[in-house]
């Protein structure tokens, strides 16, 4: 790969930024962050959408004018980007000169080609998405994408010619298959384009809003701002002023955006292109929503996260990690504090900060923090643990390239528990105590060369934190951010280094309670007199009662042994748009590598619980007789997430 080039959507400044916008750019930095460490040249695009209806309207709320508004607006997401670790290499504003004409001179040459004309437009006008509808597309005068009651419009207009470029555009998708993904919203592209494309509407008339770009070629209109906004991609690349720069960079490899802009990014964008004769992106990548009980995560449905509040609590390397752990590229995501909790109290505490923690203090207390001497790849008992750090190693590459992201860090968090297992079957306590100092060297040494390649690793994802690890394990500051190539090799510390004990990685952090405690004084609550239940015995149950019990099907993507822990699988599971985490104890009865792939039913709506510090999401059904246990599966082929009942 000659170039990496990864823009976000730029983000509109009518409000404070929430998680959906911190997700999205955490996503973009982590990949960005990995291809610098495999060393490929990387650009890192981010930025501001600040023209608009709604801009001008939250302006006017405000008694303030739309550049002032977008000036203090910006301030927010800049901040949280610095609080985050953002390290994007540009930071774009659509009111700046640099993007304001390249916007003009994209639509005067349009004009002069005749690729825009003049028209009259009748129909529906949605003012929270910017969009204008025709009659077909609208129900009870409401807006087919948000819901929002529209307006009826007849005002003079301008318009693309988009309707010329459909079969071509067909014809690019069928042709690469790669760009746009996943495949289901490549296939929701194609199905949109099967109807007639119609022309795009670029303008709005000055006399209802004034807060845009100017058109070029009639001073009484501006620049509809989903054609402005689009062009940031180029623009910011030096697009028809630096021939050079915009060569190096374009075309883009991925637009990271989220599925609620599929269509303008799929469909507007590359039909501009094509009437500009500029190469198309190579990937439009779109990803899922976080939502909160199934419902998407945004203000007007006044169930948005506050990113400053969850780093305030777990911090900023906890939150990117659990961002890019938890959800699968492509599919929705269900957010709660408590299952970040679990998480973080499971993998990061236990799993991840026990470890590096017990590694680093017994080589203090017991070698006088010296690195012990190269010694251990060899040895039988090393085995597992050697080949599954290099496995990780190997399979980062291809997650990253694949966007599974959470798959990858999967085989990272493999290592750390076969890591503590690792730990606890040799017993490096006793080995002090016995003075058995040749073969603590060897459990020390590995363990220590296991969390310079698991921190390498995790550096993207948790920079910070892992700054800190690789520090205590004596690596000079400027192999901090590791070379890639590095981490498939064992022997990389320097032997008698002195390594240093740090803060604990990631303090476990306890739920405070939804309710406040009744104060120590007050009355005990009288206990509810149970109601008699007629004509009901005791194993029979109501149909109301049956009905709260949600069992769905589901596959089973992955399954391993839980450390330290014979009877007890953790099984990663497709429930749906959902990625899940089932711990069953069905260890004696199957086989990890017999599971994957199997369709079974579970409980979908059961209370998650830690086991073992693993958390569980769910219960699997299944059949017990005597000494034999079978899974409940299903007679023939089922998608996943289905309800049965």
């Amino acid at each position: 790969m000659d170039h990496f080039y990864i823009t976000t959507p730029i983000y509109y400044v009518n409000d404070k930024p929430h998680i959906g916008h911190a997700y999205t750019t955490i996503l973009a930095d982590v990949l960005a962050r990995y291809h610098r460490l495999l060393g490929v040249p990387t650009h890192f695009l981010t930025g501001t959408d600040e023209h608009g209806q709604k801009v001008q309207n939250a302006a006017a709320r405000h008694g303030i004018s739309p550049i002032e508004h977008c000036n203090e607006t910006i301030v927010h997401f800049q901040k949280l980007w610095e609080r985050l670790g953002i390290t994007n290499d540009d930071f774009i504003r659509t009111t700046q000169q640099r993007h304001i004409r390249v916007v003009q001179e994209a639509l005067q040459d349009l004009w002069d080609r005749g690729l825009i004309y003049k028209s009259t437009y009748q129909g529906w006008y949605c003012v929270g998405d910017e969009r204008f509808y025709k009659d077909k597309d609208v129900q009870d005068g409401k807006c087919p994408d948000c819901g929002r009651q529209l307006e009826q419009f007849e005002e003079s207009c301008y318009n693309f010619r988009m309707s010329n470029y459909q079969q071509q555009l067909i014809d690019y998708i069928q042709a690469h298959p790669k760009f746009i993904q996943p495949d289901h919203f490549r296939n929701e592209t194609l199905g949109y384009l099967k109807k007639p494309l119609e022309d795009l509407c670029i303008s709005r008339p000055k006399s209802r809003l004034s807060w845009g770009i100017e058109l070029p070629f009639d001073h009484d209109y501006v620049c509809y701002v989903w054609f402005d906004a689009l062009v940031n991609y180029i623009s910011a690349i030096g697009y028809l002023h630096d021939e050079e720069m915009f060569r190096k960079w374009w075309p883009v490899n991925y637009h990271l955006i989220g599925k609620d802009i599929l269509t303008t990014h799929s469909v507007y964008w590359p039909t501009m292109l094509m009437a500009m004769n500029v190469p198309l992106p190579q990937t439009i990548f779109a990803h899922g929503w976080w939502l909160t009980n199934d419902v998407k995560m945004g203000k007007s449905n006044h169930n948005a996260v506050n990113p400053m509040d969850m780093i305030d609590r777990y911090g900023v390397d906890a939150f990117r990690y659990y961002l890019i752990a938890a959800m699968s590229l492509g599919q929705d995501a269900n957010f709660q504090e408590e299952f970040f909790n679990t998480r973080y109290n499971a993998e990061l505490a236990n799993d991840l900060g026990n470890f590096v923690s017990r590694a680093l203090t017994m080589t203090t207390r017991t070698n006088g923090g010296a690195i012990p001497p190269a010694v251990g790849e060899d040895d039988p008992s090393t085995q597992a643990l050697v080949l599954l750090c290099k496995k990780a190693v190997r399979e980062m590459p291809d997650a990253i390239d694949n966007m599974h992201l959470d798959a990858g860090i999967s085989s990272i968090m493999t290592v750390v528990r076969e890591a503590n297992r690792y730990w606890s079957e040799r017993k490096p306590w006793e080995m002090a105590k016995e003075g058995r100092q040749d073969e603590l060297n060897v459990v020390l040494r590995t363990s220590l060369e296991t969390i310079r390649i698991v921190s390498g690793l995790l550096y993207p994802v948790m920079p910070e934190k892992m700054a800190v690890v690789r520090r205590a394990l004596a690596i000079p500051e400027d192999k901090l951010a590791p070379d890639y190539t590095m981490l498939s090799q064992w022997y990389v510390l320097q032997d008698g280094a002195q390594v240093t004990l740090p803060p604990p990685l990631f303090p476990k952090v306890q739920l405070e309670p939804e309710e406040p405690a009744a104060p120590a004084n007050a009355p005990a609550p009288a206990p509810k007199a149970k109601k008699a239940k007629k004509d009901a015995p005791a194993e029979v149950v109501t149909l109301d009662e049956v009905g709260k019990v949600s069992l769905k099907t589901a596959t089973i993507l992955s399954a391993e042994k839980v450390p330290d822990a014979e009877k007890l699988l953790r099984l990663q599971i497709q429930l749906g748009a959902e990625t899940r985490q089932i711990v069953s104890g069905i260890a004696q009865w199957y086989k990890p590598e017999e599971l994957t792939g199997k369709t079974i039913v579970v409980v979908a709506n059961l209370k998650p619980a830690t086991i073992r510090g693993v958390e569980s999401k769910g219960m699997l059904l299944a059949a017990k007789a005597g000494d034999t246990l079978r899974l409940v599966t299903l007679d023939g082929d089922i998608p996943s997430g289905v309800s049965i009942g």
